[in-house]
């Protein structure tokens, strides 16, 4: 049974995190949707935003790209589509078995049956029997979503809850609402059979050295760690290392091969993806893959895209003075979050300065470089020293050069679509430093 993954056009407004990023790559609790997608059917299909489909092609297959299903489909058969789903869904374990309901109820219709769709507030989140085909679908391409979302209002409606992320506060606010229950999962997973875990290839094998305290293979633990796993489990991922006198508080993922120095503090909702480093107090935040926060500072309440780097001292607050709750402002305008505690939202490639200190629930974009303190959102590609009197905007060769330094450290070899996603990202940023005027050095 086929499943098309379809970005929406919500998706641009889930920047800067959807910037460098598939909104099905999302991390949320441990997991990314891809991640839930790929025991369920071997024919799922991704159609995303068009800066992204090189990268998409290359680094996530299991998504198959619109070339690939369009070549040669001349004289052959229609395939017909089983599922549209959105990929701002969040990928948790009841999301996984709605989907898996939501295949069944696509098996049993009859041929020619009226479609169905499920909303979620006023977003589509899913399409059961869909009446385009997958060509059909691709032909229509990204920038006609928005066509056939308004003919799915016409559709039979089906009550099923599916939640799908709208804006960047939501990441973080479904993060702590859900990863204690998807750590649980992890673990019913990592006991079952091998040929289990196959079907979800992001789970490894685990063993529980105490407690609620759960390693995969290769996974170490210093000397004098403490754990606390009262509030929810602790998973150390495979070839994770955490340094001696390391309190560690739970519900906490640490992903493969990622590091936790010594004296750190990780509390509380703390989801790190493969190949972080990490240091220092973190609590309730998502850090993507290759960022690093590796020196004393304080991460509360945030989310950190890909290839970041905090430097020492680097605070932010997650909680105003009044103890009220936080309003984000975004390109779009201001959101009520409803949320007493959050604190930053940065985008892939960013960086700060040492003893950066960044306001309550500040947003900043791709490619910047902040000094001093953050008391306003940063857009993308700018070199942010408020404190300073200082602000201009970061030419794009600026942030490829830093990004071949980067990965040559990692050993990661920079590609041609990598250099071209640093360009295609300062091209659709370009509204973020317009906005700001007189006040970037152009």
């Amino acid at each position: 049974m086929s499943i098309v993954v379809f970005e929406d056009p919500q998706c641009e407004l889930l920047a800067p995190i959807t910037l460098a990023r598939l909104a099905a790559t999302m991390t949320c609790g441990s997991f990314r949707l891809i991640d839930l997608l790929a025991p369920i059917s071997n024919e799922i299909y991704g159609l995303s935003r068009p800066h992204l489909q090189t990268l998409q092609r290359i680094d996530f297959p299991l998504l198959r790209v619109p070339d690939e299903i369009l070549v040669g489909s001349e004289n052959q058969p229609e395939r017909p589509v089983s599922l549209l789903l959105n990929a701002r869904i969040a990928p948790t374990k009841q999301a996984f078995q709605q989907i898996q309901s939501l295949l069944r109820i696509a098996s049993q219709n009859v041929p020619n049956a009226r479609p169905m769709v499920v909303w979620d507030r006023e977003h589509v989140a899913a399409v059961i029997n869909p009446p385009w085909s997958v060509e059909e679908i691709f032909s229509y391409g990204y920038l006609n979503v928005e066509d056939w979302i308004e003919k799915a209002k016409s559709f039979e409606i089906l009550e099923c809850e599916l939640n799908t992320i709208a804006a960047p506060h939501e990441l973080i606010a479904c993060n702590m609402a859900n990863i204690g229950a998807n750590l649980e999962w992890r673990i019913e997973l990592g006991a079952s059979q091998p040929e289990s875990r196959l079907h979800f290839p992001g789970v490894s094998e685990l063993r529980q050295l105490s407690d609620g305290l759960f390693l995969a293979d290769g996974a170490t633990v210093g000397e004098y760690v403490l754990t606390d796993t009262k509030k929810g489990p602790i998973i150390i991922d495979r070839g994770a290392q955490i340094g001696p006198y390391t309190l560690l508080r739970g519900p906490i993922y640490i992903g493969p091969k990622a590091r936790i120095l010594e004296h750190s503090a990780i509390k509380d909702a703390v989801s790190l993806s493969h190949t972080t480093k990490i240091g220092g107090e973190v609590e309730a935040s998502v850090v993507e893959p290759y960022s690093n926060k590796q020196h004393h500072g304080f991460l509360g309440h945030s989310y950190l895209g890909s290839w970041i780097n905090l430097g020492a001292g680097t605070c932010n607050s997650d909680l105003k003075n009044t103890y009220g709750t936080v309003n984000m402002e975004y390109g779009y305008g201001k959101a009520s979050t409803n949320m007493q505690f959050l604190g930053c939202i940065m985008g892939d490639y960013s960086k700060t300065a040492i003893n950066t200190g960044i306001f309550t629930g500040k947003v900043i974009g791709v490619c910047s470089m902040m000094y001093g303190f953050v008391t306003s959102n940063v857009p993308s590609f700018v070199n942010y020293a408020r404190l300073f009197g200082q602000m201009a905007s970061l030419p794009p060769e600026v942030m490829v050069s830093t990004q071949q330094r980067m990965f040559a450290r990692r050993d990661v070899q920079q590609r041609g679509c990598d250099v071209q996603l640093i360009y295609d990202m300062h091209r659709i940023t370009q509204m973020e430093r317009d906005r700001f005027g007189d006040a970037l050095a152009l």
